[in-house]
């Protein structure tokens, strides 16, 4: 059975507005995703990191552009951030001072039982209670 990953933002932020190693790497993991190579999942707040990213950046049509191909992407799953996982948030933001999205997005995880988030952010370093799979 494949592995199970939490996909961090910058994964699916990274091919669109980098031509880089990162961009080629985080590529290859959207691609492992496509193909059911790993189990992925991310919050549906994701899509609003992605588009807001993606539009200051590089303007409002490649963010629309980028945001339909990020709701559409094939075998990737979504959790829905509900109170329970802002609660949760809410917590791991007061046990660990990190960012409210990176917060969001643990709590997400766990609320899987997802303990692998892949991400360029070492912020989630900071989090003993996930583990981040680097670029």
């Amino acid at each position: 059975m494949a592995e199970t990953f939490y996909i961090d933002s910058n994964i699916f932020i990274f091919p669109v507005i980098y031509d880089n190693e990162k961009a080629i790497k985080a590529t290859e993991i959207l691609n492992k995703v496509e193909n059911k190579e790993i189990i992925a999942y991310t919050s549906v707040l994701t899509w609003d990191e992605v588009t807001y990213v993606v539009n200051k950046i590089m303007g409002n049509a490649d963010s629309v552009s980028t945001g339909k191909k990020f709701i559409n992407y094939p075998n990737l799953r979504f959790i829905n951030a509900d109170i329970n996982i802002i609660i949760k948030a809410q917590e791991i933001r007061e046990n660990y001072n990190i960012k409210l999205r990176d917060a969001i997005h643990i709590s997400s995880a766990l609320s899987k039982n997802i303990h692998n988030i892949i991400s360029d952010d070492s912020d989630f370093d900071l989090v003993n209670l996930i583990n981040r799979i680097r670029l």
